[in-house]
């Protein structure tokens, strides 16, 4: 084991951007325009680009994925007294957004294999007071967006996709974006395309995009819709909107991530396969399971620790040994602040177990093989055992 007091020989990180010259040239380019301020130029050129390549005929640049969130579901009538049912395992900005709207999130159990929303615990959720379905794509993999759909309909309730980590993924042959009535997404600095911070709402329906867009900047039309008039227009304010932009820097960088994005996919997936090969046999570990009917982002590489070991031993002898790594993600309904009643036992062992190793697009075949050979001492020791 490394002495506590020295450095690791080498270290891997669990998440690394990929950015450089472009991303910075891009920046330079919105300096000298002088609009650096939110929902300007390179923002609307970014919600175009992006709803493009989403499915959608609109897209709205959002300050981060939770602002998206909250305006997404207060454009589909959430409010007090409403439920909405959501997936468990999740960061909890999903369950917050529907807090935020005065509404009761209810949590659904997922799958024990890729840890979406499990249809059938979603369907036994729903009561008199549900509006509808926030469905979550875990770590890049789209939920089961046919068998919600199916439910949604029966029920008259709508369907919203938090796709924070799933910025390329593919369900049946469609992107994830345009799965459900409205979609969000995350470029945090650990996503696959990346701004540091920021998100972004998507749609169809125009009616729901442009009520967004007015609530996302204080409730009245961004400053730009101003530009060039002959006049001088003073908005008036006849709602109490928020101020969710995007500025001009983080969405010129956007720009160039997006345009990035078939490549970053592409090194992500030979990381996964490369981890598949390296770690299929060792039997401390579960792998995670990509299905053939849709394409997974690989935002995060999340195993599941055997039982029968300490997972946070596991995890403080990797960063000893310099390889990053983090607990998967939230059972959102053991979380206090939602006071939940609903019992998820999947998801409740999914958070116990699961161990985020490391995972971005700079890993080379040599950083992959250190990590497996890492993870493989540290679980063979008898030192994590419980």
């Amino acid at each position: 084991m490394t002495d506590a007091t020295s450095a690791p020989l080498r270290t891997v990180a669990l998440g690394e951007p990929t950015v450089g010259e472009p991303e910075l040239a891009a920046v330079a380019e919105v300096f000298a325009s002088g609009w650096l301020s939110g929902a300007g130029p390179s923002c609307l050129a970014l919600e175009s680009e992006l709803a493009a390549a989403v499915g959608t005929s609109h897209a709205l640049a959002t300050s981060n994925c939770g602002s998206a969130l909250h305006l997404g579901l207060q454009v589909l009538g959430t409010g007090p007294g409403d439920e909405v049912v959501v997936a468990d395992y999740t960061f909890p900005a999903t369950g917050h957004a529907v807090l935020w709207t005065g509404a009761t999130p209810v949590f659904a159990d997922v799958r024990p294999d890729i840890w979406s929303a499990d249809p059938a615990s979603v369907e036994a959720r729903i009561t008199e007071r549900t509006v509808g379905i926030l469905a979550v794509d875990p770590f890049g993999q789209p939920a089961d967006y046919a068998e919600l759909r199916a439910i949604a309909d029966r029920h008259g309730l709508w369907l919203m996709e938090d796709a924070a980590c799933a910025t390329g993924a593919t369900y049946q042959g469609r992107p994830a974006g345009s799965l459900a009535d409205l979609a969000a997404f995350s470029f945090h600095g650990r996503k696959g395309i990346t701004a540091g911070e920021g998100g972004a709402l998507v749609g169809s329906d125009a009616e729901r995009m442009d009520t967004a867009r007015k609530l996302h900047t204080y409730g009245i039309a961004p400053a730009i819709t101003r530009e060039g008039a002959a006049t001088l227009p003073v908005p008036s304010f006849d709602v109490a909107g928020y101020n969710y932009r995007l500025s001009d820097v983080s969405a010129a960088i956007m720009r160039v991530q997006l345009r990035r994005l078939p490549d970053l996919l592409a090194a992500r997936s030979r990381a996964a396969g490369w981890y598949a090969d390296q770690l299929g046999d060792l039997e401390q570990v579960v792998l995670p399971v990509a299905l053939p009917d849709r394409t997974h982002t690989w935002q995060s590489y999340v195993i599941a620790i055997d039982p029968a070991l300490d997972r946070g031993a596991v995890a403080l002898a990797l960063r000893e040994r310099g390889v990053g790594c983090n607990f998967g993600t939230y059972a959102s309904h053991v979380q206090p602040v939602y006071g939940s009643r609903e019992e998820c036992p999947v998801s409740a062992d999914l958070f116990e177990r699961h161990l985020a190793i490391p995972m971005h697009a700079n890993l080379d075949q040599d950083d992959v093989s250190h990590v497996a050979a890492t993870l493989r001492e540290v679980v063979s020791s008898a030192a994590v055992r419980r």
